[in-house]
């Protein structure tokens, strides 16, 4: 497989678009069979897709509205980056499941009915890259879905389309399509392997609290108490402070872990409401186990490297690109120190073309990891030489 990564950080959307398409075209010789794109909010989103379906009519495009880009040079927000991947060794489709938010099991039935029914045989390695409007909720159905849809030979990998952390609105993008309350897919059938890696780097901090009342997002009650009461219980004995009309500054540096057995399943809470239940940013089930989780910046340097080393183990070969998706809400917690968590993967790829972006929560389901939707957790995929 080849690949190339470009960004720009031109604000006219159709000419980032035309430059995006032009120069990995020029930069692979030819033009790219797939292309994944992730693009700041403030971009016209069809502009962009129309200038790049114009340069490459014949490339499969998928994408998402983003939190933060990065590749292996450049970083920020409101820039748009590319990745254009080709080789006789790889076929790639696409897909788009719709209605989200009303039935997460036929749209992650849609997206599979695309899929090739019985890959070649020499492309026995099956992934998808999948994108999701998660503010349409249900990602972690749509994940689990997809798994029992595929019969559990596909791996997946990917997150959900961002907006800079306003929470207002998020798109996916298949061709020229721009669209919300739905997710996109890009499958892969390769004759290699695929490595996906994924680490998060929190601990546990708290108790644990039986959730008692949950609705979708909203955590109501933990332990039969108010769920924010658990929260101003863990800031007391830990000297933090929590303002609950502004508990965000909290939240970032305390979310809730799932006890999922060998790990925990990250979820970021974002808002109380009048009741003291706890909003969050995915959902929490009732009945789960739960504690309040801590990190630090050496932590989540750590997780990023971490799943690097997983993905490149489980490549088992020379990596010809690397995406790398992280939260915003990691982003917003670390600051100017994300960049750290940035930089080191920037030298662990330094001579492969590396893209990726701040997501509203990431997705990743592979052999041997732990697995679904998450928040807060860094995941590597690369591709095969």
């Amino acid at each position: 497989m080849k690949a190339s990564v470009v960004s720009t950080d031109s604000s006219d959307s159709s000419t980032a678009g035309e430059f995006l398409a032009t120069e990995i075209r020029r930069s692979l010789s030819t033009p790219p069979a797939a292309l994944v794109l992730f693009a700041a909010p403030q971009h016209d989103h069809g502009a962009i897709l129309s200038a790049i379906k114009k340069e490459l009519p014949d490339t499969i495009i998928v994408g998402a509205s983003s939190a933060g880009e990065f590749t292996n040079v450049s970083s920020g927000q409101g820039l748009a980056c590319a990745l254009g991947l080709v080789g006789d060794d790889v076929v790639f489709s696409h897909s788009v499941g719709r209605n989200l938010a009303m039935d997460a099991t036929a749209a992650a039935q849609e997206i599979v009915s695309r899929f090739t029914p019985t890959p070649p045989g020499r492309f026995p390695f099956r992934a998808a890259l999948v994108l999701a409007d998660a503010l349409a909720g249900h990602a972690d159905i749509l994940v689990d879905q997809l798994t029992l849809a595929t019969a559990g030979q596909y791996q997946f990998f990917g997150g959900g389309a961002g907006d800079n952390a306003q929470f207002q609105k998020t798109t996916v993008f298949c061709g020229e399509e721009v669209l919300s309350d739905a997710a996109v897919a890009l499958e892969i059938l390769s004759s290699k392997p695929i490595g996906v890696g994924v680490s998060h780097g929190w601990k546990p901090a708290s108790r644990a609290y039986r959730v008692t009342a949950s609705d979708g997002m909203k955590v109501i009650s933990l332990d039969g108490f108010p769920a924010i009461e658990a929260f101003v219980e863990h800031a007391e004995e830990t000297h933090q402070n929590l303002d609950r009309k502004e508990p965000l500054p909290f939240f970032l540096h305390n979310i809730i872990g799932v006890d999922s057995g060998a790990e925990h399943r990250l979820r970021v809470p974002l808002a109380v409401d009048e009741e003291g239940a706890v909003v969050c940013a995915a959902e929490v089930p009732v009945g789960s186990v739960v504690r309040i989780m801590k990190t630090s910046t050496a932590s989540a340097v750590s997780a990023a490297k971490q799943a690097a080393n997983a993905a490149l183990d489980a490549l088992g070969g020379p990596p010809a690109a690397a995406l790398f998706f992280d939260c915003v809400a990691t982003r917003l917690r670390m600051g100017d120190e994300f960049g750290l968590e940035l930089s080191s993967l920037q030298e662990r790829f330094s001579e492969v073309p590396l893209t990726g972006c701040n997501t509203h929560g990431q997705i990743a389901r592979a052999e041997g990891q732990f697995s679904g939707f998450h928040n807060c957790t860094a995941v590597v995929c690369v591709f095969p030489e």
